[in-house]
C-alpha cells in the first residue's frame, strides 16, 4: 500500500488513486459521518446551490434535508447550515441530505471518479483505518479540503491521525508506506497534538472562523478522536452512504472460501 496525502483538491494529480479519502474536519465529513451514524438514507453532495435545489426538488419534502453552507453559515433556503449536532435522528433518520458546502463538497466531486471514494473526520478515524487494513488498496490518497484552496491545519492532523495509526497497527515501516513527503508531514504534526486537538482545532484559521460565529460546541465535538463508528462510501458520483464494514468484511469471506 502506498499512503499520498494532499491538501487540497488542486494540488490532486490528474490520474485516480484505487481508494480515495475525502476530508474536512470543520465540518463537512464530520457532518456526513454524524448524519449518517444518526440513520441519514444518505448524503449527496453538490458543489452548485441551484442544482442541490433542482435536484433536491424531485425528492419527496419529508424525505429531504437540505444543509447549506457558505463562509460557515448557513444558506438560505436550507433546512439546516453545516453543524454536525444539528444532525440529530429526530432530523435526519430515513432522509437523504442534500448537501453544499464551502470546501468539502468541492473535495469530493475531484475524486468522485476514483473506484472507491469514503470520508474521514477525526470522529470515524479507526473505521477508516479497519477498510483500510481490510480491503488494502495499493493506492490510497487523503485529501485535505482546506479552506478556498489554501492549506489547512485541522485536514493534515486528521490526515496523520489515519496515516499514525494505519502504519502503528499494521506493523509497517513509514518509509514503506509513505508516497509523498506530505505523510510524513501529517504525521508529525498528529504526533505532537494528538492530545491537545481541541486546541490545535482552535488556532487552525478556520477554527478562529467558527468561534467568531460562536460555533464553540462544534469545535469540541469535531476535535474528538473515534467517537463514530461508520464509514461513509460513495454509491454512485456525489452519493455517499453507510458501509456496513462487517458485512462487507463476511461476504469477502464466503467469496474468498468459495474460490
Amino acid at each position: 500500500m502506498k499512503l499520498f496525502v494532499y491538501h487540497t483538491p488542486e494540488l490532486t494529480p490528474t490520474d485516480m488513486p484505487e481508494c480515495a479519502i475525502v476530508v474536512d474536519v470543520l465540518r463537512a465529513t464530520t457532518t456526513i459521518a454524524t448524519a449518517l451514524n444518526a440513520g441519514a438514507e444518505a448524503v449527496q453532495v453538490f458543489s452548485d446551490i441551484e442544482v442541490l435545489m433542482q435536484v433536491s426538488e424531485q425528492w419527496p419534502a419529508d424525505k429531504r434535508v437540505r444543509v447549506g453552507e457558505r463562509g460557515g453559515q448557513k444558506v438560505a433556503g436550507c433546512d439546516l447550515g453545516n453543524s454536525p449536532l444539528d444532525c440529530t435522528p429526530e432530523m435526519v433518520n430515513g432522509k437523504r441530505l442534500f448537501m453544499t458546502t464551502t470546501n468539502g463538497t468541492r473535495a469530493l466531486q475531484r475524486v468522485q471518479n476514483a473506484p472507491v471514494v469514503i470520508t474521514s473526520a477525526l470522529v470515524n478515524r479507526q473505521a477508516v483505518v479497519e477498510y483500510l487494513m481490510t480491503k488494502k488498496p495499493e493506492t490510497v490518497w487523503i485529501l485535505g479540503s482546506g479552506w478556498e484552496g489554501s492549506y489547512s491545519l485541522e485536514d493534515t492532523v486528521c490526515a496523520g491521525a489515519i496515516a499514525n495509526s494505519l502504519i502503528t497497527e499494521m506493523g509497517y515501516p513509514v518509509d514503506d508506506v509513505a508516497g509523498n513527503d506530505e505523510v510524513y508531514g501529517a504525521i508529525s504534526l498528529y504526533l505532537q497534538w494528538q492530545d491537545q486537538l481541541y486546541q490545535l482545532l482552535n488556532s487552525a484559521s478556520h477554527g478562529r472562523r467558527l468561534a467568531g460565529l460562536k460555533c464553540y460546541d462544534d469545535l469540541k465535538y469535531c476535535a474528538q478522536t473515534d467517537k463514530l463508528d461508520v464509514l461513509p462510501i460513495q454509491s454512485e458520483p456525489g452519493v455517499l452512504v453507510k458501509s456496513n464494514l462487517e458485512t462487507q468484511n463476511l461476504q469477502y469471506w464466503m467469496d474468498d472460501s468459495n474460490t
